[in-house]
């Protein structure tokens, strides 16, 4: 469990409560009162006659009214500012734990500034949102995992069961016997890469840094998908320095290398292009993977790095929706930033950013 950091100032607060002002106000409110006192006290001098126990039952009236209207109006000020926002954020916290996640509890004060209480309530609303957010994830999960692993496994039982019921020729049950080991490597890749997300999300400590050559490991990956981009005939182009020494985990970059550039071959057309480039200067390296492909619109390009989500809902391309997220928790865990640029028709940029 992670400890909550000593409490400081938030910057967001711009409505301060007036401390002084209010000290300056009972200090006020105190001798007011007190010099009411004496002033009963000269009014009850003219009339001497008076019985004593009739002026200190005025003298306790007077201070009763006053405890009174003390008490009450101390009562309302702590329920308006304390205990209505509490009951608010009470109830719309029950909402959520029952699985209501469209709540959010609107701004108190109509001058837009905001005090701890505004503060709180608009971190609320964003971790509702938040909360929203990965239950739709959670859908997409069931949808796009759900077709991604019934789809291989009625291929291996309708091939199957015709290797067991049907007279087949020698050419045909090599046929079949090819469409069931290709399902087979479909999930079993599903499940490596599942496993593998896993162990990188629950990974906090990472292997002793090598030093090695970054130009030289980005070849040998671009090399291991030249097959790819020959059957497709797309124009594959890498501009890199002759040599460019990093010291970093030696297989965490692979995994960030070999999914960008999955994805570039996997979303270009044929006769399309795909260029890696390496570049270094003073502040760091950077290396981008872009591609000619069918870029992306806006709502694509801001869960492109979720799991399981997949921008082709058609599901005509290959893949499970892990390949990014994969690439970006393991830049986020070399301490690299990853980022995309993309439109529709106009291909897509991935960029590494390697800070010194």
């Amino acid at each position: 469990m992670k400890p909550i950091q000593k409490a400081e100032h938030d910057p967001r607060v711009n409505a301060r409560y007036p401390v002084r002002l209010e000290y300056t106000g009972m200090l006020i409110i105190i001798m007011t009162m007190a010099a009411g006192q004496q002033g009963i006290l000269s009014l009850l001098q003219a009339f001497p006659r008076l019985p004593a126990a009739i002026q200190v039952g005025i003298l306790f009236l007077y201070w009763f009214l006053l405890a009174l209207s003390l008490i009450t109006g101390t009562v309302m000020l702590r329920k308006r500012n304390y205990d209505i926002p509490l009951i608010t954020l009470s109830r719309a916290a029950r909402s959520v734990a029952k699985g209501d996640f469209s709540v959010r509890i609107p701004p108190r004060r109509k001058d837009g500034k905001k005090d701890y209480i505004e503060v709180m309530f608009d971190d609320f609303n964003s971790m509702v949102q938040e909360l929203g957010s990965i239950e739709l994830l959670t859908s997409d999960f069931v949808t796009n995992v759900s077709h991604e692993i019934k789809t291989p496994l009625a291929v291996i039982q309708s091939y199957a069961a015709a290797l067991r019921d049907e007279p087949l020729s020698p050419a045909q049950r090599s046929e079949y016997c090819a469409a069931v080991i290709a399902a087979s490597e479909k999930l079993n890749t599903l499940v490596s890469n599942v496993l593998k997300l896993s162990k990188l999300e629950n990974q906090t400590i990472l292997p002793e840094p090598q030093t090695f050559d970054l130009c030289a490991q980005l070849t040998e990956c671009a090399l291991g998908f030249a097959d790819s981009w020959e059957r497709k005939g797309i124009r594959f182009a890498a501009h890199m320095e002759e040599r460019a020494v990093i010291c970093a985990d030696r297989e965490m970059p692979v995994i960030v290398w070999n999914n960008l550039l999955a994805n570039a071959l996997k979303f270009t057309e044929p006769g399309g292009s795909v260029t890696l480039t390496q570049q270094s200067d003073e502040s760091g390296i950077t290396v981008t993977v872009a591609d000619s492909g069918c870029g992306m619109d806006d709502a694509t390009l801001h869960r492109i790095f979720d799991k399981f989500f997949q921008g082709d809902t058609s599901h005509a391309q290959e893949g499970n929706g892990l390949g990014l997220a994969l690439a970006l928790r393991a830049a986020q865990m070399l301490g690299w930033e990853l980022s995309v640029q993309s439109s529709p028709g106009e291909g897509s940029v991935f960029t590494v950013t390697l800070k010194k």
